[in-house]
């Protein structure tokens, strides 16, 4: 019953990482290259993450520079930026692409709040749900009778002290990127 118990909490740990991923990819007002990570470039007809593409550096807390391996794709990627949600506008000299972050309105703060709220709330959503299909794998396992029902007892008591643990974590970096994003 242990694989089970460790491959349920294996699935929590690979939501709060999603969830912290998720996390890097709000700016808060200081250049980070995670920003781009979920951006990607039309590259020989297959979408490519930036990262791939491009070497990207930070001069300075303030800008991204963006510097492609193969100068055509300098388009391109201008493009996949200013398609995205990053409310950036590429600076494109022909050779990098620069990237100026600008200092975050108050009111800019409090959407990327909600939207890191938004982001919390659908991991701990997804924490319940890998919840809710191991209880129903305990019940299930119970009526073949592989398992008592003090047993289930204990395994979902076990599981709901995993979920309490997770949710606490995801409340955790929520707060502390909401702090971040409020910090002038």
């Amino acid at each position: 019953m242990a694989e089970v118990h460790a491959e349920y909490e294996s699935k929590m740990k690979k939501t709060v990482e999603v969830v912290k991923s998720d996390f890097a990819a709000v700016r808060a007002g200081r250049a980070n290259a995670g920003v781009l990570d979920k951006i990607q470039v039309e590259y020989y007809g297959t979408l490519t993450p930036i990262q791939q593409v491009a070497n990207i550096s930070s001069p300075d807390p303030r800008s991204l520079v963006i510097q492609p391996w193969d100068a055509s794709l300098l388009k391109a990627i201008e493009k996949a930026i200013q398609a995205s949600d990053l409310g950036i506008n590429p600076q494109n000299d022909g050779k990098l692409i620069r990237l100026a972050f600008p200092q975050l309105t108050e009111e800019r703060r409090k959407e990327l709040t909600r939207q890191v709220q938004k982001y919390g709330e659908g991991g701990k959503v997804a924490i319940r749900n890998i919840r809710r299909d191991a209880m129903d794998r305990f019940k299930s396992m119970e009526k073949k009778g592989e398992i008592t029902e003090d047993d289930r007892k204990d395994y979902e008591e076990d599981l709901q002290k995993l979920t309490d643990k997770y949710c606490k974590e995801i409340d955790a970096l929520t707060a502390e990127k909401e702090k971040e994003l409020m910090a002038v």
